[in-house]
């Protein structure tokens, strides 16, 4: 069986490749080093799906399973040969090659023309709004965090990406404004569409 590569399949690998981990210890360690503003874990289910196709694939394997008294009976899974070198080659694929990746925000993008001007102005001013507090909240965080700078690169990368974010919705904003960027339905369509 190929298990196709995602950033939660990455994360588990990565995870197991430091030590044998049961499921609820990657979540805790995921969200422990912040990598939950990178990866997905919010449904558990997806985690366990996740490492049962790594399971199925040949790429981690139970290394233990126990049960604590207090815990409901917990699998312990292990990176095996395999899944080492899977996992370097899903890293070098995603370090190295820019993949087209299909986000919300650009398809509302595409779409603006359907709202007016004006409406558009309000809804991206609410953004902008938004993406100056979560670069605000990704800058303390970088700050409170006392650990090797390597193992904050995704928040840097996220912070830098907000930021152009940020910076590129506040000339548009100004655009908008200031009447420079605007659009009717009649210059966009054709006033032929309109007389059918």
């Amino acid at each position: 069986m190929t298990t196709s590569p995602s950033p939660l399949a990455l994360t588990v690998l990565a995870l197991l490749h430091y030590k044998p981990l049961h499921p609820y210890g990657m979540q805790r360690l995921i969200k422990q080093w912040g990598k939950d503003q990178v990866v997905n874990v919010s449904q558990r289910t997806s985690l366990y799906r996740t490492i049962d196709r790594l399971c199925a694939g040949g790429l981690i394997a139970v290394w233990e399973k126990g049960r604590d008294q207090s815990y409901p009976e917990r699998t312990v899974y292990e990176l095996t040969d395999r899944g080492r070198q899977v996992t370097r080659q899903w890293l070098d694929e995603m370090l190295a090659e820019p993949k087209q990746e299909y986000p919300q925000f650009p398809v509302a993008l595409s779409h603006l023309p359907v709202t007016t001007p004006q409406e558009a102005l309000q809804v991206l001013e609410r953004r902008a709004g938004r993406v100056t507090q979560t670069r605000a909240e990704l800058e303390a965080g970088l700050a409170a965090h006392d650990v090797p700078r390597v193992a904050m690169l995704e928040i840097e990368y996220l912070r830098a990406v907000t930021a152009a974010e940020e910076q590129w919705l506040r000339s548009v904003i100004e655009d908008l404004r200031t009447g420079t960027l605007t659009w009717s339905r009649e210059e966009l369509i054709g006033p032929e569409t309109f007389s059918a």
